[in-house]
């Protein structure tokens, strides 16, 4: 899973999302690589119609030569931050994975396409607005009124 929380003030919270399922074909990638999260900026990008200022964390794909390079070349609508080390508390997207590993910890599946099912119902939060709103306000941050 790959996704971002995403906040306009003045409008409703999004949340834009990917889910990779792994079937062990033959190379078939296991996780995202930096071109899926590249993509996943380019969607969301298209999807909100304007500049986005990407606070991204750590991840090591995050810091690829490749990505940084990518934003370089597309210096005119993403403005990135990174964010310290090590701070979850200040990343808004940590309270949505939070609330989908809780529906999902139970849970007793036959095989990982049952998995990825109940991920993808519980992401159905996206079109639960407050909920996005409640993730950012976990982290003490607020948008400008």
């Amino acid at each position: 899973m790959a996704g971002m929380t995403c906040y306009k003030p003045g409008e409703r919270s999004r949340l834009i999302y990917a889910v990779r399922e792994y079937r062990g074909r033959k190379d078939e990638p296991k996780g995202f690589g930096w071109k899926d999260y590249r993509d996943l900026v380019v969607r969301a990008h298209t999807q909100l119609g304007g500049p986005i200022v990407l606070v991204w964390d750590n991840l090591r794909m995050h810091l690829v030569a490749p990505l940084r390079e990518f934003f370089e070349a597309n210096a005119d609508w993403p403005t990135v931050f990174q964010l310290p080390t090590y701070a979850p508390d200040l990343n808004p997207q940590e309270g949505i994975w939070s609330l989908v590993k809780r529906d999902i910890g139970n849970l007793a599946a036959a095989d990982l396409s049952q998995i990825t099912r109940a991920v993808k119902r519980k992401l159905k939060l996206q079109y639960r607005p407050e909920v996005i709103d409640g993730c950012l306000a976990g982290t003490g941050l607020a948008l400008p009124a």
